[in-house]
């Protein structure tokens, strides 16, 4: 199979500058590397761009490969050819970045935490502080994080040198690969610890139940959380701590029902009080408020207290209690009070209502004792 041409692998004109060469192969390499594109020929096709680009940037080689082409004997010059260089994790770590090279032994952010915690209703109206326990790792109080047993240190490892990392050498039909690996001596730490803990195994880390106080805002939902800064796993080699997220899931409330900073409840009222109009009292979350009720109200008929909702939790102000009046058809009547109804519906032209039993009343009783 004959080699493409080493422009059109790269993209580029004939004629083109040092800098568009560069430019075109950091692009493809890095669309191509192993690393990153898991496609079956992608190897196949970044071994190519280098071969391109190893000819096309050298000046003296670029003028044999203009003159001669593929069909130069030449044309290696005795060099770095395409099937003998330092394997995809030195030109990776050249190009973007070193990532390959981290120091093993660097410190590091320890993980984020997350922690869910049910809310009563009342509880995430107004907020509280409390204090939770989460399991998480902490720092061996034996061996201080080191892992070794007291008096004792961690080594070097003698397989990769500290570095963590060893150079694997393979031959293959495209020539000589070097791949870079994680050591498995040391996993990857560069330090063997021969004498190891006895708290933490060696591990530096054991497991715990940690109490932490954490304070919630007023007007918290579900779904919503507050992050408690330093309070998730701890660092490694002296790293800082992670995050401690807590997730709300709040209860449901048998009265008032929530939809972001308004409340909305349905209120009972008798039958006479619909026909003749009243002023009853209604619970809400700051205790009872009394509210007119026309005459002639009707099942369905809304009434709004503005500021009565629930606390915006950035501090943006209150919601708005929404009422939906309910006109409760009296039961259990005596027969002095179906007789007098009979001869209201007959004077009105309707029928006598039947009995209907309901318990909004009960749960307006218990509302009031809740929030009043």
């Amino acid at each position: 199979m004959s080699k493409r041409d080493f422009y059109d692998v790269l993209g580029v004109e004939k004629g083109a500058s040092e800098p568009e060469i560069k430019k075109a192969y950091r692009k493809l390499a890095r669309k191509y590397h192993p690393d990153v594109n898991k496609e079956a020929d992608a190897e196949s096709k970044f071994k190519e761009v280098k071969e391109a680009y190893d000819t096309l940037s050298d000046s003296q080689k670029r003028a044999h490969y203009d003159q001669f082409g593929h069909a130069d004997p030449n044309q290696g010059f005795g060099g770095q050819g395409a099937g003998d260089f330092g394997g995809f994790s030195d030109i990776f770590d050249m190009f973007f970045g070193g990532g390959g090279r981290r120091d093993p032994n660097a410190p590091r952010q320890g993980s984020d935490m997350q922690y869910t915690m049910t809310l009563e209703f009342k509880e995430a109206v107004f907020g509280k502080e409390t204090d939770i326990e989460i399991p998480r790792e902490e720092t061996c109080d034996t061996c201080d994080g080191s892992g070794a047993k007291k008096g004792t240190h961690a080594e070097t490892c003698q397989h990769c040198g500290g570095a963590g990392q060893l150079n694997v050498e393979q031959n293959t039909p495209f020539g000589r690969v070097v791949n870079r690996r994680v050591c498995h001596h040391c996993d990857g730490t560069g330090q063997y610890i021969k004498n190891k803990c006895r708290t933490c195994g060696g591990q530096g880390k054991v497991k715990k139940r940690k109490k932490i106080h954490i304070k919630i805002p007023a007007g918290v939902d579900t779904g919503q959380q507050i992050r408690v800064a330093g309070q998730g796993e701890p660092g490694v080699n002296g790293g800082p701590s992670g995050d401690l997220f807590v997730v709300f899931n709040v209860a449901s409330h048998e009265f008032f029902k929530r939809d972001g900073d308004d409340i909305f409840c349905e209120m009972p009222i008798t039958f006479v009080q619909s026909a003749l109009g009243d002023e009853i009292e209604v619970p809400t979350l700051e205790g009872k408020v009394k509210l007119k009720v026309p005459a002639g109200t009707q099942t369905g008929t809304h009434f709004r207290l503005r500021g009565k909702g629930v606390p915006n939790v950035r501090g943006m102000g209150q919601g708005d209690q929404h009422i939906q009046m309910k006109v409760i058809t009296p039961k259990n009547l005596s027969e002095r009070q179906k007789e007098l109804l009979r001869e209201f519906a007959d004077i009105s032209g309707n029928e006598a209502p039947d009995e209907q039993s309901d318990n909004f009343f009960e749960k307006v009783k218990r509302a009031f004792k809740s929030f009043g």
